[in-house]
């Protein structure tokens, strides 16, 4: 079978592997769509935290099971997306019920090799139906989950001024589910084009562009003084990050979808007087998964218009880099393998 690596930084090479073979408590899928995400261009960029390489990529999948391990309720042939996130179950997060942030997570295509790969094995607890969905909708699953997450962190409540940072696949999944939980919705960006695609796919009329207008002044008019009571940061960009602390309102809460390798630095005084809550938002649990998939399938959220650019398995290694330049419009590229 073909597989894409990532050697080095920049450095993308095509492999042939030997067929994985099946072991205890585990499933094989033959991979048929893979998203691309901020995760994997920041590695082939060189600038994502937790990572080593030779690194297989990706973990937004979508494919039909081979073959599983057990009477796990799932049949060979059937569609089906993984939550990617492979946990010890031991620790104290897991004993809790918080195995997405695990002690001694293993990331499928960040800690791991991922699915840039004809055939992926799997821990079987990690399958999840395809419940009808499309095999483009099952690889957008993941990153619209992480976006649910953030905002089950956030506690978010209807009629709530929601500002979301960064107007990105994450960002755009979690404005649809801000505004299906009834929030007043902002959306920043310095990329005129996201902020386009807001309005016209979203129906989002509150959006701000630092770039062009003064940005504290815009968020403050949307809210009618108030301020955003919630935050929510989908770049990871520090400056964006060290900036949001200025629009947040008193006693609202700040989460981090975005991940900086960076330290952070704020203000303690002004942050102290709002009595303001930071938060950080890690991967998703069974839960995200489950809403996003109950959203797609009952017409609430149209995932597969996120999709922007598609290209074949054998093509990715010649494109990936024209995916970290804006001027593409790339809002989610999806690979297809036969």
């Amino acid at each position: 079978m073909k597989t894409l690596t990532c050697t080095a930084p920049g450095q993308l090479d095509y492999r042939t592997d030997s067929l994985p073979a099946l072991q205890p408590g585990h499933a094989i899928i033959r991979v048929t769509r893979i998203g691309i995400c901020g995760t994997d261009l920041h590695a082939y960029e060189g600038t994502q935290p937790y990572f080593s390489y030779p690194r297989v990529l990706g973990h937004e999948l979508a494919g039909e099971l081979v073959e599983v391990d057990g009477d796990t309720g799932f049949v060979p042939g059937e569609a089906v997306t993984i939550m990617p996130y492979f946990h010890c179950g031991r620790c104290i997060a897991c004993r809790v019920g918080k195995t997405n942030c695990c002690e001694r997570m293993q990331v499928c295509g960040v800690h791991i090799d991922g699915g840039m790969t004809e055939y992926l094995m799997v821990p079987a607890y990690a399958l999840l139906h395809g419940h009808g969905l499309t095999y483009d909708e099952l690889a957008l699953v993941e990153p619209l989950a992480i976006g649910v997450h953030g905002l089950r962190r956030a506690g978010v409540q209807a009629g709530e001024h929601v500002l979301v940072v960064g107007a990105g696949p994450i960002g755009l999944g979690i404005i649809a589910f801000a505004q299906l939980a009834g929030a007043q919705v902002t959306a920043l960006d310095v990329n005129d084009s996201r902020l386009g695609f807001c309005r016209q796919q979203l129906g989002l009329t509150r959006t701000v562009n630092p770039r062009t207008e003064e940005a504290h002044q815009a968020i403050s008019a949307y809210t009618g003084g108030d301020m955003p009571t919630v935050i929510i940061d989908a770049t990871g960009n520090l400056n964006a990050i060290e900036q949001s602390f200025s629009y947040l309102a008193h006693g609202g809460r700040y989460v981090l979808v975005g991940l900086q390798r960076q330290l952070i630095s704020f203000s303690h005084p002004e942050f102290h007087k709002r009595e303001a809550t930071l938060m950080s938002s890690r991967n998703a649990t069974r839960a995200d998964f489950d809403q996003v998939i109950d959203a797609i399938r009952a017409g609430h959220i149209e995932a597969s218009s996120y999709i922007t650019h598609r290209v074949l398995f054998d093509q990715v290694g010649e494109q990936f880099s024209s995916w970290l330049d804006p001027d593409t419009g790339v809002i989610k590229a999806m690979v297809s393998l036969p």
